[in-house]
């Protein structure tokens, strides 16, 4: 652990931030593991994320009864995500990934960009198509900045009262603002289609309104994260409101190969599998088919009795795959 990392450690605890402790041992942890000290970063990363921690959010941790509820059932707006559910391997391009990095950068440097009146970007847009990645993404980024997940739950949003969903929101952001976390809005579409594509100007273009407004107070010390599956249906008004707007694409055939490489990793692969070859069947899928094929493949391998995966296990499973999408269409 260098000195300059040891010293601004130092500073976050004297100054309380929670955020920038915890992203700081995380660092620390990389640290250690970089420097070949894997017993020592095993331990420590142990420590972390040991669910017996007092959470910063909630005073009775590994509980969401502290988070904010509807009125109409007290049902809870949020759910938190677990750290140790949280996925953080991404395959991605690599001005995409370096862009990823960026903001964990930014983050990490939360302290020092102040003393210089700057901000880190906060306010981040995923977009892409279905099973591109987007939450991912936000597992990601909650993962390697160390902050706690938080998913609002659209169902108990807008189930609730004629009027209360501004109400709701008005929680939810208040909550997030509060305490350090990332805030994910899934599918924010359901509240931020364009406003000129609507039937209706009534409580819906309220919702929108709300949501730019609260996008734009946001001020808290961690990240608000919104996905969506569309672009040109989106109020340009929102897409202003973010400091990052990252599309993430479907994987190439490099990137599959990737994927499916480390998806199968759990069991021995045969040697000499092409898998170029493999990828190219897959071409124009999702990084989430992908993955989906590739744990079928290590599980058909595994149920068959065989000691290694062989190019015929992914293959079947890419089969089973493109009868269930027909079965559909």
């Amino acid at each position: 652990m260098n000195s300059t990392l040891l010293k601004r450690l130092f500073r976050a605890i004297q100054s309380g931030s929670g955020a920038d402790v915890d992203v700081l041992c995380r660092k620390v942890v990389e640290d250690e593991k970089k420097a070949g000290h894997s017993r020592v970063a095993e331990e420590l990363d142990r420590i972390l994320s040991d669910p017996r921690k007092t959470r910063s959010f909630d005073p009775t941790p590994g509980t969401l009864s502290r988070l904010p509820t509807n009125r109409r059932d007290s049902a809870p707006l949020l759910q938190e995500v677990p750290r140790d559910q949280l996925r953080h391997y991404m395959v991605l391009p690599e001005l995409v990934e370096q862009r990823f990095r960026r903001i964990e950068k930014e983050f990490a440097a939360s302290s020092r960009l102040a003393t210089h009146g700057l901000h880190p970007r906060r306010r981040i847009l995923l977009y892409g198509p279905p099973g591109c990645g987007k939450s991912l993404g936000a597992e990601r980024l909650a993962w390697n900045i160390g902050l706690p997940l938080l998913k609002l739950r659209f169902d108990t949003l807008l189930s609730s009262y004629f009027g209360e969903t501004h109400t709701n929101l008005r929680k939810v952001f208040d909550a997030a603002q509060a305490t350090p976390c990332a805030l994910f809005l899934d599918e924010c579409d359901t509240l931020a289609r364009s406003r000129t594509e609507r039937n209706d100007v009534g409580e819906a273009t309220r919702i929108t309104n709300a949501l730019l407004e609260m996008l734009e107070g946001y001020r808290g010390e961690g990240l608000v994260i919104a996905a969506t599956n569309l672009d040109s249906a989106l109020d340009p008004a929102l897409i202003r409101r973010f400091d990052e707007v990252l599309r993430i694409p479907l994987p190439t055939n490099q990137q599959i190969e990737g994927i499916l490489k480390s998806t199968v990793s759990s069991v021995t692969a045969e040697k000499g599998i092409r898998w170029d070859h493999l990828s190219r069947e897959m071409d124009g899928m999702s990084c989430s088919e992908v993955t989906q094929i590739g744990r079928n493949a290590a599980k058909h391998a595994v149920l068959e009795g065989r000691k290694v995966l062989t190019a015929d296990d992914v293959r079947f499973a890419l089969a089973e795959a493109s009868e269930r999408h027909n079965q559909v269409l």
